[in-house]
């Protein structure tokens, strides 16, 4: 898990990741079109989000395709985020931190 969240903390391998849930089966070169870097970044890019499994990659001929794997993003978010599904949205409506401070009342009209 914690290749998974290395691979989610960098803003441009989101953006891979992004760009391959829009559409999958992307070259590496399809992946990099329009980002400002050259396509030996996006390729290590590439590999962290490989070695973390978010990628699945399937050899088309020459090409090299690369899929999105959604199962690591999906037991991250049950391990994660499962739990806050049942805290009824009420009680963290009236949720007041630490840095909240006193709550003003609105005047009577």
């Amino acid at each position: 898990m914690t290749d998974t969240f290395t691979a989610l903390s960098d803003p441009t391998r989101r953006k891979l990741l992004d760009r391959l849930s829009e559409a999958g089966g992307l070259t590496l070169g399809e992946l990099g079109e329009g980002l400002p870097m050259t396509r030996q970044a996006v390729a290590k890019h590439l590999a962290v989000l490989e070695a973390a499994e978010l990628v699945a990659s399937h050899r088309d001929g020459r090409c090299k395709r690369h899929y999105l794997n959604p199962m690591p993003l999906a037991k991250l978010a049950r391990r994660w985020l499962g739990r806050f599904e049942t805290v009824p949205l009420g009680a963290l409506a009236g949720y007041e931190g630490p840095a909240a401070g006193p709550r003003v009342e609105a005047p009577a009209a």
